[in-house]
């Protein structure tokens, strides 16, 4: 009897996703013949009756597709089936509607890819409805422990940096201090790697606090230099001064930007500017990396389920594809360390990174 696999993508969409879809649908159908069921709006789709998915052929799954940014298959970040939202604003417990509709669609096993939070509640689903299952990471911001990388970190920084090398010209040609914020959430890794490719005089992170006289002094050293200009890269959830988290719209991260702007305007008087690239760094065409990556990803990840080799997930480490323990994974938060090399790059280069 012919295998029968799921596929979904779970949490935020970013770059790189429908080459993991390309990737898994191509491996499982031509490396071994198996049928591959692309499952619509992660687990919201199983909790449909009947459950909403589509047959994955390779003749539909062709290069273009390596190109092309978000997800074929649809994504959710909200509604966690053990807690999913009623109108009234309570929740209930929809996990065995969930693990029902995997019964319903016959399939053998599954594969998520998804951030650590979306791998966390599929390692839920999947350890009580003894459904075999291995994990693929994505995000942005490359949080996720035991993996150097993560489908959509790559092109997240490439837009990060081109934004920088698009604002130095107006920098420059008006005399500004131009700020960027940044997403990542609680990691700084966007930040860092866009602001030291991008050539930033300052990058602000979560990670490491800031005082603004340091700031001040490496601005005011920039003009000294004879610089009439200055980048800054601040990651969405840095702190202020005291302590205080900045967030925007429905209590998620955003605003600290502003504030940043504000504060080196007061204290240098220089003409700030500040651009926050919020969801531009999650729609992306997919660069070359993280095309490599998630191809590599959804091939070991097809194999480990031809190995029988569950409850894994698929990793990047010293140049080659390896797989470890979910639930390790899940718990090894990956945030920017102390010894990170790039914030040895950064400060080598005279950036500005906050005080240690």
């Amino acid at each position: 009897m012919t295998k029968r696999i799921g596929l979904l993508t779970s949490g935020g969409d970013c770059a790189g996703l429908n080459a993991v879809i390309r990737a898994v649908t191509y491996r499982a159908t031509e490396g071994y013949g198996w049928q591959v069921m692309g499952l619509h709006q992660g687990t919201h789709g199983l909790l449909q009756r009947p459950p909403s998915a589509e047959t994955l052929e390779s003749s539909r799954i062709d290069a273009g597709l390596l190109r092309l940014g978000g997800t074929i298959l649809g994504t959710t970040n909200t509604g966690n089936p053990f807690a999913f939202p009623r109108p009234d604003g309570s929740k209930f417990d929809r996990s065995s509607e969930v693990i029902d509709g995997f019964r319903l669609l016959n399939l053998d096993a599954l594969i998520g890819i998804g951030g650590d939070g979306s791998l966390d509640i599929l390692r839920r689903l999947t350890q009580k409805g003894a459904i075999p299952f291995v994990g693929i990471p994505k995000t942005i911001d490359n949080d996720i422990g035991l993996t150097e990388l993560s489908v959509g970190f790559s092109s997240a920084v490439a837009v990060a940096t081109q934004a920088l090398d698009q604002l130095q010209p107006t920098a420059a040609s008006h005399s500004r201090v131009m700020v960027l914020e940044v997403m990542g959430r609680d990691a700084g890794h966007i930040a860092l790697a866009a602001g030291v490719a991008g050539g930033a005089d300052a990058i602000l992170l979560p990670e490491i606090p800031w005082h603004l006289d340091g700031l001040k002094a490496k601005i005011e050293a920039v003009k000294s230099g004879g610089r009439n200009f200055a980048l800054v890269v601040v990651a969405e959830a840095v702190k202020t001064e005291t302590g205080q988290v900045v967030r925007g719209s429905e209590g998620r991260y955003g605003g600290i930007g502003h504030y940043v702007g504000e504060r080196i305007s007061e204290a240098t008087g220089a003409e700030t500017r500040v651009t926050v690239l919020g969801h531009l760094q999650r729609g992306a065409s997919p660069t070359y990396q993280d095309r490599l990556i998630a191809s590599a990803f959804g091939v070991h990840a097809v194999d480990l389920v031809a190995a029988k080799k569950f409850d894994r997930m698929v990793a990047w480490r010293d140049r080659r594809v390896i797989d470890v323990p979910l639930a390790e994974a899940i718990a090894a938060y990956a945030a920017v360390r102390p010894d990170d090399p790039l914030l040895h790059t950064a400060r080598g280069l005279g950036i500005y990174v906050g005080n240690s």
